[in-house]
């Protein structure tokens, strides 16, 4: 009898066409021939995987420059049943483009997403200085947003190699401030059992404060720092239901089940009135952890048979 063929994965991401969110997708090679739905904003991608249309979604998180992505930290903070199966780096390269036939000096309103604005201001003010941004919900969409002439807008700031897409001239290249600028994409899927270690993973999680007190924060990242287990990302957000509530989102090296990090998450829990976990993956970068002889698999496991000596009056548990 022949087999049913597989069935096919959907995997939303930010759109249209041509976005970066794209290109982390593409990085993706379990998503490759499978159904790739793209979406308006990041809640509504989410969204896909909650109710199961999706099974998978491609998100923003992290940028090199602007830091933090807060409405995916604050998403993945607040929407239960989440797990983060993989994170990609996508270099953040930016044009300038227009409708043929316009030039530099035509341009009085530039169209950009929020954060591509931020990172390509300086050049816009040097050289078009009179503008006047017009906000897209992606970078992609700026470059779509040209041919709605009631929009009225000139220029837009897109991503190299728009000019596949839409019939526009590029006036500049390389206009971000910061040619190194990477964005961090994460993979989110709906609550699974964590995959195995690679020796080159990451742990996010996002954890409270018991109280609002000096020391506690300190407190929180002992569970880590006793443990020989590095942090990555730490970033506060506000928890919003009075001031002075903030819940902190981490990304610690290595995955949880070493040792060293599943006994620091142990401790984050018995500190922390709520943990979310949000998953242990393969790093982006592939860079494995420096950990010292005192703190890697085997030493945790000499000293819990040690203890375990200890209490059962063996030979063993003496320190010779």
């Amino acid at each position: 009898m022949s087999q049913s063929p597989a069935p096919v994965r959907r995997y939303s991401y930010l759109g249209p066409a041509g976005t970066f969110t794209e290109a982390a997708l593409k990085q993706v090679p379990e998503a490759a021939g499978q159904e790739w739905n793209p979406v308006a904003n990041l809640g509504e991608a989410l969204n896909d995987v909650v109710t199961g249309y999706s099974d998978a979604a491609m998100i923003a998180i992290e940028n090199s420059i602007d830091g933090g992505v807060t409405v995916a930290q604050d998403a993945l903070a607040t929407i239960p049943g989440l797990r983060i199966v993989g994170e990609y780096l996508v270099p953040v390269r930016f044009v300038l483009v227009a409708r043929p036939g316009t030039g530099l000096e035509d341009i009085a309103v530039v169209s950009g997403h929020p954060v591509a604005y931020g990172q390509c201001r300086a050049w816009l003010d040097d050289q078009v200085p009179r503008h006047r941004h017009l906000p897209a919900t992606s970078n992609v969409q700026a470059a779509a947003d040209l041919f709605d002439l009631e929009k009225g807008i000139d220029a837009a700031i897109a991503p190299p190699g728009i000019e596949d897409h839409y019939d526009v001239e590029v006036l500049a290249e390389g206009i971000a401030e910061n040619p190194d600028a990477v964005t961090r994409f994460v993979l989110v899927s709906r609550t699974a059992p964590v995959g195995e270690p690679t020796g080159a993973d990451k742990t996010s999680l996002i954890a409270e404060l018991p109280e609002d007190r000096a020391g506690a924060l300190l407190e929180l990242l002992e569970q880590f720092a006793t443990r020989g287990v590095n942090l990555t990302l730490l970033a506060s957000r506000p928890i919003g239901d009075r001031m002075g509530r903030y819940r902190f989102v981490i990304d610690a090296e290595g995955h949880v089940k070493d040792e060293r990090v599943a006994d620091a998450l142990l401790g984050v829990k018995r500190f922390s009135p709520r943990v979310v976990f949000l998953g242990s993956y393969p790093r982006a970068d592939r860079v494995a952890a420096s950990i010292r002889t005192s703190y890697d698999d085997e030493a945790f496991r000499d000293a819990r048979d040690w203890l375990r000596g200890v209490i059962e009056g063996t030979p063993d548990g003496e320190d010779v």
